[in-house]
């Protein structure tokens, strides 16, 4: 089952020539999950491979106005296209009346949108996994997301199974399941004698706008992917701490703690192009890449290896010239 994480928007506070405000959208298998809806990300998503699909999910971190300018104009869009659909938009404390006054902006539309409000450790189970909301430390209500799969079942060992004399068939079906079968000859075969353990699902974290935060640690923990906030280079750590926001350098050091495969670095600020931000934050933890908008991170299951930065992979026409 795929999972991937793709890039719309990677620029701080502002769009930029080359970056646009936040909007990350997470996909597994037919499933489009977009965290923050920052300035444009309509057109974003035009202009990728994605296209303007009929979201049915907004997951928003927080209500600064980078992270949900973009959402009347696509409501709206939405709505000029006779969309029928519901939506939902989840946010922090807050979302609900943000989005009343909102509504004079986009106006009537021709579907329903339904505004539920989110709060740290709240989680919305889905088919095969879960979305977690955890705390982070931004001085205002702030949520961070997680993608957290379910355990598949381990490795069924064909050899074992034929040496215990269970036929193919439905018999190997039911042990796979967690069942145990009778055989003709009335012994019972268990699943532990020829189904290995539990296999790690995915994890995959979103943590929005935040300042270096034990929480966000915690939730990250063992993650294939943990996309964070690195706003500022060192030299500008009293100004980062000023406004609840991270260096690359500290970023890193969350992802070292928390023993995640990659670490993604956004909400770049447009001092910066992406290589510095790099730079910095790998001297501390080696697995970070800065992606730019409409790169995409594949992330396999852990036994296919490790996740893998796709450049421009959802940029509709891929000879385009891009920079950070």
């Amino acid at each position: 089952m795929d999972l991937d994480v793709v890039f719309l928007g990677t620029s701080g506070s502002a769009p930029t020539a080359r970056r646009a405000p936040s909007a990350t959208l997470l996909r597994r298998a037919g499933e489009r999950l977009l965290v923050d809806c920052g300035e444009g990300t309509q057109r974003q998503l035009l202009r990728s491979d994605v296209g303007l699909v009929e979201l049915e999910e907004v997951f928003l971190t927080h209500l600064h106005a980078d992270h949900f300018l973009g959402l009347p104009g696509m409501l709206k869009t939405f709505a000029l296209r006779g969309r029928e659909t519901a939506m939902t938009v989840y946010g922090p404390h807050g979302t609900r009346e943000l989005f009343g006054s909102l509504r004079r902006l986009f106006g009537r539309l021709t579907y329903e949108v339904s505004v539920a409000e989110l709060e740290p450790g709240d989680v919305l189970a889905r088919d095969g996994y879960r979305l977690v909301t955890f705390p982070v430390d931004h001085g205002v209500d702030a949520l961070g997301y997680a993608l957290v799969e379910a355990p598949r079942p381990g490795r069924f060992d064909v050899d074992a199974a034929a040496a215990l004399g269970v036929p193919s068939g439905p018999e190997r079906g039911r042990l796979q399941q967690g069942s145990p079968v009778t055989l003709d000859d009335g012994r019972v075969v268990t699943p532990e004698e020829v189904v290995g353990p539990d296999r790690a699902g995915r994890v995959v974290v979103v943590a929005g706008d935040t300042a270096p935060a034990a929480s966000v640690v915690e939730a990250a923990a063992g993650a294939d992917v943990l996309v964070h906030e690195a706003t500022f280079l060192a030299d500008e750590r009293d100004r980062a701490r000023e406004t609840r926001h991270s260096t690359a350098g500290e970023a890193a050091l969350v992802a070292r703690e928390a023993g995640v495969k990659v670490l993604a670095l956004t909400h770049v600020s447009n001092r910066y192009g992406g290589r510095e931000v790099e730079e910095e934050a790998r001297q501390l933890f080696a697995q970070t890449i800065v992606p730019r908008d409409f790169d995409v991170v594949d992330v396999p299951f852990p036994e296919r290896g490790p996740p893998v930065l796709v450049p421009r992979g959802a940029k509709r026409g891929r000879g385009e010239v891009g920079s950070t």
